[in-house]
């Protein structure tokens, strides 16, 4: 077991609880998990431990809105995410620590940007394969380098104007499907150690508990409430890696 003092431990069980919530609730705030588990732990321990709780996350999420998912979404976007997820390998190994944290704050609040602009400018949805083929890219590239696609696809949806369901859907399915992707890369690595197996076998529980009050928030929560939470968060998110 990794030798943590109490308060990084209660910093990775709020992480935990926050990656739950965000697989079936708001999916902005998995950037959120994201940023407290870097704070604790160095960063290649911190990445492979981080994508595992989002995986126990993701099984709640494909349990409970599945049946949701718009696929001719995800095939739309794939291809550019494959080239994404490319991009973000090659870009990681010649970066440091430093430039990826602050490229992807760019790229967040760009994002943010740009999809307030467009439905500001266009009541209706941003749709097309351009649109799909930069979101797509850019969630590969950023979900590659520090398991932050959640934002960049968040703001995608909001930016065609998704449901509340059909986004959680769509979203369960991605990420179970890239994560899975991702798994090889980093046990090839060696990030799947011992200490950070049973480190996540300790926080998985909490994970389980965030999914299920997700679960019921998301039941009551009113489109717009939704929208402006994703947006908030993925600020936050953004604004705190930027420096």
């Amino acid at each position: 077991m990794i030798d943590l003092a109490p308060w990084a431990w209660a910093l990775l069980a709020l992480a935990a609880l926050v990656a739950g919530l965000g697989k079936t609730a708001i999916p902005g705030s998995a950037t959120l998990s994201v940023v407290m588990m870097a704070a604790v732990l160095p960063a290649r321990p911190s990445t492979a431990a981080t994508l595992l709780l989002f995986m126990v996350g993701d099984v709640f999420a494909l349990i409970v809105y599945r049946r949701h998912a718009h696929w001719p979404t995800l095939l739309r976007l794939a291809p550019a995410v494959v080239a994404g997820l490319v991009a973000g390998f090659l870009f990681l190994a010649w970066s440091d620590d430093a430039i990826v944290r602050r490229t992807i704050a760019i790229i967040l609040l760009a994002m943010i940007a740009i999809t307030l602009w467009r439905r500001w400018r266009s009541p209706g949805a941003a749709s097309g394969p351009i649109v799909a083929g930069s979101y797509g890219a850019l969630a590969g590239f950023t979900t590659m380098v520090a398991n932050s696609g959640g934002p960049v696809m968040s703001m995608y949806f909001l930016a065609t104007r998704t449901p509340v369901k059909v986004f959680l859907g769509t979203s369960a399915w991605f990420f179970a499907i890239v994560n899975l992707v991702k798994v090889p890369f980093l046990a090839g690595l060696g990030l799947f150690t011992p200490s950070v197996l049973l480190m996540d076998l300790v926080l998985a529980p909490l994970v389980v508990i965030g999914a299920l009050i997700g679960i019921r928030l998301a039941k009551r929560m009113p489109q717009q409430l939704f929208d402006r939470l994703v947006i908030v968060l993925t600020v936050l998110g953004a604004v705190y890696l930027l420096f």
